[in-house]
């Protein structure tokens, strides 16, 4: 059945709403394809949810054609599985949490494994009945700190969650290679750019693990490539290449050294440069140590300081630092807690009084950088003073290393050496090799070949679906609005009635009727009310990707053909008018 714009539940927006900062929030909220309920919840309106349906479908086809099964499970969830695995702790204030009238506690699903595990154990008992792979396409939920970007980060949200039961690690292998073939295919077909990268696994477990990213200047995901060997990674992923340990012997004893206001890197490489000139080269931020104090805050609410060193010309990156000590949360390191450790001089911590030998007892780790042989300017734990020469492996160590230093443009590749290059993406996709650790938490077994219990391998692999429409928004819009792929388009063809002539809307009428028959889907604007300039602006804001004017033209036996993407313009008699649309929109 056509769409009429007389009878639409639609209202288009002039204005960018007020909380939008990136395009495809403002652009489907302008549109009318979604709108807002609270920060992160919105309303799929009628052709938003035409959108949605079209990327579920795609989905569907590519998943099924690999031989996953789809099921449906509850979005209200007990609390038993989750904690069974941890989950129900680790996940921290962004579970949802709820109790029933009987004081039994549930929460709204995040995410499956659990219920997946189960219910494959509750079914399951012989090798015979593996491989299997089953998903489901669901609304989750997640207690965001900070939903932003419309749709792209919000708290309740569609995704396509699937996940693969192998007897060992070869057909895990397979069913890894399988879901990422499926996913290489998904997303050709969405009608975005994206690339696939090296990932963390992150609270989920298991080993390998790569994002499908939409390739965006407003992503939140920063990943870094190596056009020489093709090697990409998410910045979280990154692994720094340690240089080889250096000798020491003829290296000069270290000393302390008075250099007063200088709190900062800045302000004491410019006192180094003054007071101790170096005869070969200027002083720079990378022959210091910045040693970095945060609070880690544990699923469970105990807090652990943690101090960190790396180059004094890097910053902590959060995101990396967050990806490593996961399940736990990163806080700052406040005033208060400075007070609890009265041997760390705030502005001048040094390695004396971090790690297991240090008069504070703080766990130190250390950028993969710092290695032995390496000599540094850093703090002497005393206000205004600074140790020179003190070398790593010599004069100090710590209990280990972290990758949580900033991956910068020009870095070296890990893989082959080359410079990296930086971008930003959005997260669409991300799947993992999850091994035994669901399984084994929720003692899912089968028996082998030879009658003997083995734990299942499994995998797991994630879609956005509904972020997946904010991403084809963002990569498919120019300054007049959205320009849909076809295939995503809530309609094939929009067609615009320019004028309040009855001859206009009676031949526009006639020609929706003629190519809904023709098996198309048509956007009619048949409202009588909306100016012709409005009724334009809007058909190219909603961004259909062919548009079909019937206006002046119509008293010479002509309509208009305008392609939204290209912005070209034809004008074809009403005869051929059904012919030339539809041959538009099936050669796209």
């Amino acid at each position: 059945m056509a769409m009429r714009m007389s009878s639409l539940f639609l209202r288009t927006l002039r204005e960018n709403p007020a909380d939008a900062e990136v395009p495809s929030h403002q652009l489907l909220v302008r549109a009318g394809y979604i709108r807002r309920v609270s920060p992160g919840i919105y309303t799929w309106l009628p052709l938003g949810l035409k959108v949605l349906r079209r990327v579920e479908q795609i989905v569907r086809e590519e998943m099924d054609e690999i031989g996953s099964q789809e099921l449906l499970f509850p979005a209200l969830l007990p609390r038993e599985p989750y904690e069974a695995t941890g989950r129900w702790s680790e996940y921290g204030a962004n579970l949802f949490r709820l109790k029933d009238r009987r004081e039994g506690d549930y929460l709204l699903g995040p995410t499956h494994e659990e219920m997946f595990t189960l219910l494959v154990k509750d079914m399951f008992s012989s090798y015979k009945d593996l491989p299997l792979a089953l998903y489901q396409i669901q609304t989750k939920y997640r207690d965001e700190a900070r939903p932003r970007a419309g749709i792209l980060r919000g708290r309740e949200f569609v995704m396509k969650d699937s996940y693969s039961f192998d007897i060992d690690e070869a057909g895990l292998d397979k069913s890894y290679d399988l879901h990422r073939s499926a996913y290489v295919k998904i997303f050709d077909r969405l009608g975005f750019h994206y690339v696939i990268v090296q990932a963390m696994a992150g609270a989920m477990g298991g080993s390998k693990s790569e994002e499908f990213l939409a390739t965006a200047e407003n992503g939140e995901d920063t990943y870094v490539r190596c056009d020489n060997c093709g090697y990409a990674a998410n910045v979280e992923a990154v692994q720094v290449t340690a240089p080889p340990a250096q000798p020491y012997d003829a290296l000069p004893a270290s000393h302390v050294e008075d250099t007063p206001d200088t709190p900062t890197i800045e302000t004491l490489v410019a006192h180094l440069n003054s007071a101790f000139p170096k005869a070969d080269r200027e002083w720079t931020a990378a022959d210091t140590l910045k040693n970095v104090v945060v609070m880690l805050v544990h699923p469970d609410g105990t807090r652990e300081p943690l101090a960190i060193g790396v180059p004094g010309d890097r910053e902590v990156d959060e995101k990396r630092l967050g990806a490593q000590v996961e399940p736990a949360t990163v806080t700052a390191f406040e005033e208060k807690d400075f007070a609890a450790y009265p041997t760390l001089a705030k502005g001048y911590i040094g390695p004396g009084a971090l790690g297991e030998k240090g008069t504070s007892g703080l766990r130190y780790l250390l950028d993969p950088r710092v290695v032995e042989g390496t000599a540094w300017v850093t703090g002497a734990d005393q206000p205004g003073r600074h140790v020179l020469d003190l070398v790593a492996g010599r004069d100090f160590s710590a209990d280990g290393t972290i990758e949580a230093a900033e991956v910068r443009p020009g870095d070296a590749c890990p893989s082959c050496g080359s410079p990296l290059l930086s971008a930003r993406g959005i997260e669409m996709g991300h799947i993992f090799q999850l091994g035994t650790k669901y399984a084994e938490a929720l003692d899912l077994k089968v028996l082998d070949e030879f009658g003997k219990l083995q734990t299942v391998i499994m995998g797991s692999y994630g879609i956005g679906v509904s972020r997946a429409v904010a991403a084809i928004a963002e990569g498919n819009h120019d300054e007049f609005g959205l320009v849909w792929p076809r295939h995503i388009s809530p309609a094939d063809v929009h067609i615009v009635a320019a004028g309040k002539d009855d001859s206009i809307l009676t031949y526009g009428e006639e020609l929706t009727r003629a190519l809904e028959a023709g098996g198309l889907e048509v956007l009619f604007d048949d409202r009588r009310q909306a100016s012709p300039g409005v009724k334009f602006k809007d058909a190219e804001l909603i961004g259909i990707p062919t548009i079909v004017v019937v206006g002046k033209g119509l008293a010479d036996g002509t309509i208009e053909i305008k392609d939204r993407r290209s912005g070209e313009r034809r004008t074809v008699p009403v005869a051929d008018a059904i012919a030339e649309i539809t041959r538009e929109v099936t050669s796209a």
